[in-house]
């Protein structure tokens, strides 16, 4: 089987197993969800050089108690400035010049407040009024896959000018913009033929998941480089570790959960 066959496949069951556990049931979503914290933090543990027990008892822990009772909204503030201040700790980390790695305590800092939190928030945002709106994760990914896709399609066929050379040789000015024009453009299509939500909002949304999706998988080559290896791990053939596949999603979810806040505080 071809590399290209294996990668196909890979990613389609990936892509069947987000989609059929979001839709199935709240409960499914979240045991997936935690599931994929734990590889994750089982891989980020591995990249940065983490004894994982405590980490993964950590996550365990953090993701049942955040999750037994979505009402209590003063929690998922708190998660969300801790996830906010890391996150800008985390741009400032991408943007250093120094290749040093981190102390044992910025390690935790950033495994708590740069992975299990927002993956904790991530679960959050489709319980809108204490409802479970599968619609919208089903919107987000669509858009992280839109954007990915067509960055990397504009990327290798039109790309010219480095976006981050000395993180990511790969990625172009010309990719970024061709996934932020496409997923806005699913962003459209997704607000008027599937969410029934106003169009602006999911420009909106479009422009906050390539934003921030991109440092998102920046910051994660990052950690990568550092660690001296390509993927965070080898579960998914062709696609390397979960923490590969989650790395925009991570660095989107505290942004994405900001803005439905602020739209629901408004209205």
């Amino acid at each position: 089987m071809t590399t290209t066959v294996t990668r196909a496949l890979s990613g389609a069951v990936y892509v069947l197993l987000l989609v059929g556990a979001t839709l199935y049931s709240p409960y499914s979503f979240l045991l997936l969800f935690g599931l994929l914290l734990l590889f994750s933090v089982g891989e980020f543990c591995k990249l940065v050089g983490l004894k994982p027990i405590l980490p993964l008892l950590f996550a365990t822990i953090g993701y049942i108690l955040f999750n037994l009772d979505n009402s209590v909204k003063t929690n998922e503030i708190l998660l969300l400035i801790a996830a906010l201040l890391v996150s800008i700790r985390s741009l400032l980390f991408l943007f250093e010049k120094k290749n040093r790695f981190l102390d044992t305590q910025a390690k935790y800092v950033f495994l708590i407040g740069y992975l299990i939190i927002p993956i904790i928030i991530f679960t959050k945002i489709p319980f809108v009024s204490n409802l479970y709106h599968p619609e919208i994760i089903i919107g987000i990914l669509i858009l992280i896959w839109t954007n990915d896709t067509f960055a990397y399609l504009v990327g290798i066929t039109m790309g010219k000018n480095k976006l981050f050379e000395r993180i990511s040789p790969k990625k172009t000015i010309e990719g970024f913009t061709g996934g932020l024009i496409f997923a806005m453009i699913a962003g459209i299509l997704l607000a008027q033929f599937y969410l029934n939500e106003s169009v602006i909002r999911w420009v909106i949304i479009a422009l906050l998941v390539t934003t921030f999706g991109t440092l998102g998988d920046l910051i994660e080559s990052k950690f990568k480089r550092l660690a001296g290896v390509k993927d965070s791990g080898n579960i998914m053939p062709g696609h390397g570790g979960f923490l590969d596949r989650l790395d925009s999603i991570i660095f989107v979810a505290p942004f994405v959960y900001l803005f439905y806040q602020i739209i629901y505080y408004v209205s």
